[in-house]
């Protein structure tokens, strides 16, 4: 089992920047794919940008060249109003379970305005 808690969430205004973190804890083994997913109010949710454990990165188009991933944080740089969304930390683990699974955070708020 993995629990994950999404940390660095809050209100910054259009431009502005924020870093949101992910801390995992349980009995697994190893974190094989870190990623973000976002879910505004009355849409989808959708996927920000996924790290993979050697490196690999995957952004939304929405956000490329602002946005960063690493295994430790997200950083969001010239943030836009319609970044404004709950942020979802999620994260495939390897454990005695025996094979990957997929877990998920509870979320953060985040909120560009002025």
């Amino acid at each position: 089992q993995v629990q994950l808690v999404e940390s660095g969430g809050g209100l910054v205004q259009p431009g502005g920047s924020l870093r949101l973190s992910c801390a995992a804890s349980g009995s697994f083994f190893s974190i094989n794919a870190m990623g973000w997913y976002r879910q505004a109010p009355g849409k989808e949710r959708e996927m920000v940008a996924i790290i993979t454990r050697g490196g690999s990165t995957n952004y939304a188009d929405s956000v490329k060249g602002r946005f960063t991933i690493s295994r430790e944080y997200l950083q969001m740089n010239s943030l836009k109003p319609e970044d404004t969304a709950v942020y979802y930390c999620n994260a495939v683990a390897s454990g005695p379970w025996g094979h990957d699974r997929l877990y998920w955070g509870q979320g953060t708020q985040v909120t560009v305005s002025s």
